[in-house]
Formats: structure tokens, C-alpha cells, sequence
């Protein structure tokens, strides 16, 4: 990718296919960038913070590659010379952080009025917060959002060399697109594992949910393209992937040739070099038995899967629009556990939906006794406005959801720490993922089935998987002894 952004012709308009137009600007922004270094005498720095979801991370590896490849270098600043926060939306605490944030960079900028302040991501997908931007927060450069991701380089270029632009705020933001645009600099967090998109948007509705207003409509990669980066990241010394889809149970419905997300991950599962395999985020109502087959028979898929439950309440999973009912979860659970004994259960919850009853509240628990989840996401509903359940009736008192909250949190561990209690003394083979900042001559890694492992180690082992003795359990993770290969 180097060389083709390098032979760019620079002397002609930039191209009108994707991705070579952007190649186009960030060359351009390359040559900038080398007289800029000149003029400071120094490098520039670039800060991006990511809110949210692993798609956000995930974007946020591309726009870093991006700025790698102009000639920023990467910082943990906020002072930097270009700014970014790729923001959430998913709940309100996540609209209050970046707003703090900006307040924060007001005062930057005015120690370095060239700094680059920029916002992208599903809270730019929303016009009354864009709104709020403009009027409040005029030290922001540049907005875009989360379907032109790809153009980031171009945006930036506009912002750099139109003299007009550099007097206002840049805005962009698609309020929908079935554009797919990849190929473009990633920088990853990690060189022995990575996230890859096989699909964007959501056609599910749930009725407390704003990710179909801010992602779009669902739209899937074909499988050739996927499994073409799999192969590359795996040749660049990759060893886990992790599929990344908002509902990746429904991928490939909208191919011109459909594939199924099961036909996909025995592709997956074919690439040689490749040793794990993870995905999330999956939807009860499209987990299908051909799903669940191809995961019980391969060495490489993690026996570990996201099932987000929301409620145990029949009642309430028809009102927040989730097409299944406790009695089918429950079902669809137990034939998982019939195809895989060994698979670790995850799961989020949420609290105090509107109208939720102590009854509902109880069918929750029960689901929690009978499921016995590894881990749970549990989170207090927040109104989202646009969305269905924002405009619900009934809301639940602020004392009585946080009743229920902490009582569902205190099982949740409960369990959590019996099943982390229960795994001691077994030999699992664990990714190792970083030297421990706490304790010195440890390394801390995970499991196939995502448990947090601590054990004596060094630098040497990073990236690598190694049999490990689970020796103590600590609760919610595991102090270990690695055992002779």
C-alpha cells in the first residue's frame, strides 16, 4: 500500500474510485506533512480516544493507520497537534464524557490555535447533537460520522489546503450509505490479534436501542474480501481474529450470492496459521442449529459466545422488539450446552426498562439461575432519544432500578466467581496479551474461553499460546504456572 500511496500522480485532480481517491489525499498530506516538520522542527502528534464498541475500536485502528501513514505520530495527549474522539452514543453517560472532553480541549486550543480538533462516530450520527456542536463547542474542526469513516484522509486534506475551510467548522455526515470501503492503513493495538468487519448497520429495531439510527441499514462484506484480510493479517503474524458485525448471525443476507454466517466461519476456520477464532456480537432469534454444529466440530472457534438476553421477561422482550422469548432462549441455550458442555456463556441485561414490573425483574433472575453465565454486562436503561422506548410511558422509579440493579450485579458475581472457582486446577492454553503493569515478572493473557489468566513470564511471550496451570482463582480471573510445552 506504501508504494501505491507513494506513485501517486499529483499533478492530475484526485481520482473518483474509492479507495485509490483517498490514497490520492494521503499522499498529498504526506508532502504537507514533511515541510510542516521542517517548519517546527519536529514531529506532530496526533491523540485519538475511542468510546464504545469494538466496531469503534476498530475504526479507530483505520483512522490511526491513516494518520501513521501521513506522518503523525501517535500520542496519549491531549495537547497533541490533531485530536480525535470517535465517539458512542449507545448512552447518555457516553454524550456526557465527550462533551467534557471538548470543554477540556477549548482550553488547548487556545495555547495552540493550529491544533486539529475533529469528532467522528454514532454520536455525530444524531443532528440535534451536531446542533449542540455548533453552537457550543466552535473549537471543533472537523465532524464526520460513521458511514465515511474511509474519507478521513480526504477531510482532513480539505481542511489543510482550502483556505476557506479553515474558517469553519467541517461537516459531513451520511445519513445513510450501502458503501463499503476498506483497504485503507490500519494501525491495530495488537500484531498477534485483530478485529475484522464483516459486515456494518443493523436491521433489528430493538426498541431501546439508537445503533440502527446511527449505523445504518445492514451491510455485509463479501466473503472473498474477508477471508483475503484474514490471510494477510495472519501472514503479518496474526493468530486470533475476532469477526466484528453488530449481528453477525444475520450476515450475508443481503449478497447478491447469500452466504450464511455459519459458511463463513468454516471459511474461516479452513485458513491455515490461524489458531483462534472469536465473533460477537450474536442475536438469539438468528442463531441457527448449522451455527452452532460448525462451532461445536472446529478446533479453532472459541468456545465462548456473546448472547445478549436484555430481559428474562417474555413480556418485556416483545415491547423492546427482540423476537424471542425466555422459554426460546432458554431452548436455544440449552442446545449449545448439549453441542458444547465446555462453552462459556456471556450476556448483557438491562434494568429498569420502562413498565419493568418486580415479576419481570424476577424472570430475569430466573434466567440468570438457570443460564449460569461466565460474565454479564448489566446496565440501568437509559433513554435514548429517537428511539421507541424514550417515548414509553411508565418509566421505572430511580430508587426501585437501582434496588434491582445491585441485586442482579450481586448474583451476576456470585455466579461468575463459583464458575472462575470451579475452572481451578485444569491445564488451558492462553494467548498471552501483555506484561503485567502491576506485578512484576508476570504476564497476563486469556483463555479460549475469554478468562483472564496472570502467571510468571516475560516480554518473549507475548503473542504466543501457551499451556498454562489455572492454579488460584482470584474471583473473576485466575493466577496460573505455565506448564512444559
Amino acid at each position: 500500500m506504501t508504494k501505491i500511496v507513494e506513485s501517486m500522480d499529483m499533478t492530475v485532480a484526485p481520482p473518483e474510485k474509492e479507495p485509490e481517491r483517498q490514497y490520492y489525499f494521503i499522499r498529498k498530506l504526506q508532502l504537507w506533512m514533511e515541510d510542516k516538520k521542517r517548519e517546527l522542527g519536529r514531529p506532530l502528534t496526533a491523540c485519538v480516544t475511542t468510546f464504545g464498541c469494538q466496531m469503534n475500536a476498530r475504526d479507530s485502528e483505520k483512522i490511526l493507520g491513516i494518520l501513521q501513514m501521513i506522518g503523525y505520530e501517535e500520542t496519549d495527549q491531549e495537547e497533541a497537534d490533531l485530536v480525535l474522539y470517535n465517539t458512542c452514543t449507545v448512552r447518555e453517560n457516553a454524550n456526557l464524557k465527550v462533551y467534557g472532553h471538548l470543554g477540556q480541549l477549548k482550553r488547548y486550543k487556545k495555547k495552540n490555535p493550529e491544533m486539529l480538533t475533529m469528532l467522528c462516530g454514532c454520536m455525530m450520527q444524531e443532528q440535534t447533537v451536531v446542533d449542540k456542536i455548533k453552537t457550543s463547542y466552535r473549537n471543533v474542526d472537523i465532524i464526520f460520522g460513521t458511514h465515511n469513516i474511509f474519507k478521513f484522509a480526504e477531510l482532513l486534506a480539505m481542511r489543510v489546503f482550502d483556505t476557506s475551510a479553515k474558517k469553519r467548522m467541517i461537516v459531513d455526515v451520511w445519513k445513510d450509505t450501502d458503501a463499503i470501503v476498506e483497504e485503507l492503513p490500519i494501525e491495530r493495538k495488537y500484531s498477534f490479534k485483530s478485529g475484522v468487519n464483516i459486515m456494518f448497520g443493523c436491521n433489528n429495531f430493538c426498541s431501546y436501542c439508537i445503533v440502527p439510527y446511527v449505523r445504518g441499514r445492514e451491510r455485509s462484506r463479501e466473503p472473498e474480501e474477508i477471508i483475503r484480510e484474514i490471510r494477510e493479517l495472519v501472514a503479518d503474524g496474526v493468530v486470533e481474529i475476532m469477526l466484528l458485525g453488530q449481528n453477525v448471525n444475520s450476515y450475508g443476507k443481503n449478497l447478491e450470492h447469500p452466504v450464511t454466517f455459519a459458511q463463513l466461519l468454516k471459511q474461516v476456520d479452513e485458513i491455515e496459521g490461524l489458531q483462534r477464532i472469536r465473533f460477537m456480537t450474536s442475536h438469539p432469534k438468528d442463531l441457527s442449529d448449522e451455527l452452532i454444529d460448525v462451532m461445536a466440530h472446529s478446533q479453532k472457534v472459541c468456545r465462548q459466545l456473546h448472547l445478549p438476553l436484555q430481559s428474562g421477561s417474555s413480556r418485556l422482550l416483545k415491547i423492546m422488539n427482540r423476537h424471542y422469548t425466555k422459554e426460546s432462549y432458554l431452548e436455544l441455550v440449552a442446545k449449545i450446552k448439549k453441542a458444547m458442555p465446555d462453552i462459556a456463556l456471556t450476556t448483557d441485561i438491562i434494568v429498569g426498562f420502562p413498565g419493568e414490573t418486580e415479576q419481570d425483574f424476577k424472570d430475569t433472575m430466573d434466567v440468570i439461575e438457570k443460564v449460569q453465565y461466565d460474565s454479564a454486562f448489566t446496565f440501568i436503561y437509559s433513554k435514548r432519544t429517537g428511539t421507541p422506548a424514550a417515548a414509553m410511558e411508565d418509566q421505572v422509579p430511580e430508587e426501585v432500578v437501582k434496588e434491582r440493579f445491585d441485586r442482579l450485579l450481586k448474583r451476576v458475581q456470585e455466579i461468575s466467581a463459583e464458575k472462575t472457582q470451579a475452572g481451578g486446577g485444569v491445564v488451558e492454553d492462553v494467548l498471552v496479551e501483555d506484561v503485567n503493569k502491576q506485578e512484576t515478572g508476570y504476564v497476563t493473557g486469556r483463555t479460549a474461553r475469554n478468562y483472564l489468566v496472570h502467571f510468571p513470564g516475560d516480554a518473549s511471550l507475548i503473542g504466543t499460546i501457551v499451556p498454562v496451570r489455572l492454579c488460584e482463582s482470584k474471583g473473576f480471573y485466575y493466577y496460573g504456572k505455565q506448564c512444559e510445552q
